[in-house]
């Protein structure tokens, strides 16, 4: 159920290639009280969506069928400089802190630990960009 668009709560764009995963995310995220502004499963549907719904957040998963997450935050921070993009995946390497950072996400949180952060401190309700 959408509600209206209330600028203080943050448009995110979902990018994994589990649709299981997806909705999981869009739930608890809802839940938390942010917009998803859309789904995408791949790195060619999400620059294709993020220039349609102009997210103010992403939240990415690092593996994806056409490529890495990695890739994708860095094509969206440059394209699109106001989306905050936070990465996540299930795997973890002592490196995915420092290549979202180069990447230019705000940072990593893994898939494990999504339920227990505190998403404001990516994704201010003031706006993200």
């Amino acid at each position: 159920m959408m509600r209206a668009a209330d600028r203080s709560d943050p448009r995110v764009l979902i990018v994994d290639d589990s649709a299981c995963y997806r909705q999981v995310i869009c739930e608890l995220l809802a839940r938390r009280g942010y917009e998803i502004a859309g789904e995408a499963e791949s790195i060619a549907a999400a620059l294709r969506l993020a220039g349609t719904v102009q997210p103010d957040a992403a939240l990415v998963d690092v593996r994806l069928p056409d490529g890495n997450g990695f890739e994708l935050a860095a094509r969206l921070t440059r394209s699109y400089p106001q989306i905050a993009v936070l990465m996540t995946s299930s795997q973890f390497d002592h490196n995915f802190h420092a290549r979202a950072g180069a990447s230019g996400a705000l940072g990593f949180v893994p898939k494990s630990r999504l339920a227990q952060i505190e998403f404001e401190a990516f994704w201010p309700r003031d706006g993200c960009g």
